[in-house]
């Protein structure tokens, strides 16, 4: 049995997730006025059916089904279908800015679960006190 049960790891991944967001959100918002500059995006299904896969089944049955054993990170896929001006650039500085703030509040609620985590394993260090 792991001692942390991998939620330190899984929480550490999210982060790792939301920083590689938060550098295309932000080589968008550089590039918003660069002709031809096609904006790019990071694809959390892959990651998040990553996170699926290596989870494993409890199985009480033989005919349960496994869970797949996959590993994989987070994509960053190019936007090339979208063209917002007349230039060749499809960066929407308005969702660029939404999703920038909805970037930062997933973050902070992965960085405060993460404390919460560390908090409960110096509360057990310290003997409940």
């Amino acid at each position: 049995m792991s001692l942390f049960s991998g939620t330190i790891l899984r929480l550490e991944k999210a982060l790792d997730y939301s920083s590689l967001k938060q550098k295309v959100i932000s080589q968008n918002i550089a590039n918003a006025d660069t002709p031809s500059y096609k904006a790019k995006d990071v694809q959390f299904n892959k990651m998040f059916q990553s996170e699926l896969d290596s989870l494993k089944a409890n199985k009480t049955d033989k005919r349960h089904i496994d869970f797949k054993q996959t590993s994989g990170n987070p994509a960053i896929i190019v936007k090339k279908n979208m063209i917002y001006n007349h230039s060749g650039n499809s960066v929407d500085l308005d969702k660029e800015m939404s999703d920038l703030a909805t970037n930062q509040i997933y973050y902070n609620a992965v960085t405060d679960r993460l404390a919460g985590k560390f908090q409960s394993l110096q509360t057990v260090i310290r003997g409940g006190k």
